[in-house]
């Protein structure tokens, strides 16, 4: 059995842009400087590209074991080190700063952004000889640059896309995404919707920490109610989906507003409540102080995944998660395995 992280992180750095080729390098972002440089770790140092400010993000505590120079991969066997100390045996990337901000950019400059991060991550992939799997980001305002992108990063480590959602003024059932979904089914990769807001309105009314929730999370819950009611993933019939950081607890919920809903419209009726992640190849990225049992009721064993959101220190950062998981009898052991290592394997076609 492998053990499989489904969401990890790496943080950008400034080799990133340095992949920056030709006129690319034009749009290469900034760094602006904190006035208090009193702690590397956590002071807060902005990228600058166009005119948007994001902040560069604080490190885990050092007492974890991750380091400066694992979360931003500069020392690749650093990292292969502590995924064995961890016992884990692939771990899934996802970006930081590209987590969807680049769609707020110019498109030339997400176009630049994008590649270089997919060159690097390339770059990457071949050092960790498979164990680091990746997600691409790709400049969706630029779609056939985007296409161009998904067929580089397929043949170099990439096992999906990131989406969000909402990004700018689209959704993930807007047919402006079907060339790219039509493309990654046939490259076999999954549409990786994870955590975060990319809409200039929106991020200015959701600004604090109070309502972080509506802007990180809320999206990701959306987008699985109306991918069901519109009925899109029917049209890309062996296309896989994630949904990633919001956690599992809302999947019990969604069923059964979905289930009333169609039964109130008569349009059709909902299949059995555990057949909803399977017919439109879901999968469901879990955290271990959720109530499992009462969740895989309803969404199953075989579409719950489980991420520890290595390189950052957020809500939903747990470098112990899978561990954790696999000591809870709370869950068979049939569905542990499952939730570390098959249904990962499934949903990124590992």
């Amino acid at each position: 059995m492998a053990v499989i992280d489904a969401d990890c992180h790496v943080i950008e750095c400034e080799e990133t842009w340095e992949y920056m080729e030709g006129e690319d390098r034009r749009h290469k972002p900034r760094i602006l400087e904190a006035a208090d440089q009193s702690d590397p770790l956590r002071r807060n140092d902005f990228w600058l590209f166009d005119s948007n400010l994001e902040p560069k993000r604080a490190f885990p505590p050092a007492s974890s074991g991750t380091t400066p120079e694992s979360s931003e991969l500069r020392d690749v066997e650093a990292r292969l080190k502590h995924m064995d100390e961890l016992g884990t045996d692939i771990q899934v990337l996802y970006p930081t700063t590209l987590l969807g901000l680049a769609t707020l950019s110019r498109p030339r400059t997400q176009i630049a952004m994008c590649r270089a991060y997919n060159r690097w991550m390339a770059d990457i992939w071949h050092q960790a000889k498979g164990r680091l799997r990746w997600v691409a980001t790709l400049p969706l305002q630029t779609m056939d640059v985007a296409l161009e992108e998904l067929r580089f990063s397929r043949d170099n480590g990439a096992c999906g896309f990131l989406l969000q959602g909402l990004m700018g003024e689209r959704v993930p059932i807007d047919e402006d995404y079907f060339p790219v979904y039509a493309e990654a089914s046939r490259l076999d990769m999954a549409v990786c919707i994870h955590s975060g807001l990319v809409n200039h309105a929106l991020s200015g009314i959701f600004h604090s920490r109070a309502t972080a929730l509506w802007m990180a999370k809320v999206p990701i819950i959306t987008a699985f109610h109306a991918l069901v009611l519109s009925r899109v993933p029917e049209r890309f019939p062996d296309l896989r989906w994630g949904f990633l950081e919001a956690a599992a607890s809302w999947v019990p919920y969604l069923i059964t507003d979905l289930g009333a809903r169609l039964h109130r419209t008569g349009t059709r009726k909902l299949d059995e409540e555990t057949d909803v992640l399977r017919r439109n190849r879901f999968y469901v990225a879990c955290q271990t102080e959720e109530d499992l049992p009462y969740i895989l009721q309803y969404a199953g064993e075989d579409h719950i995944v489980i991420g520890s959101d290595y390189g950052h220190a957020d809500t939903s950062s747990q470098l112990e998660a899978l561990n954790i998981l696999q000591r809870d009898e709370g869950v068979s052991a049939e569905a542990r395995r499952k939730i570390v290592d098959d249904n990962a394997r499934a949903l990124y076609g590992l």
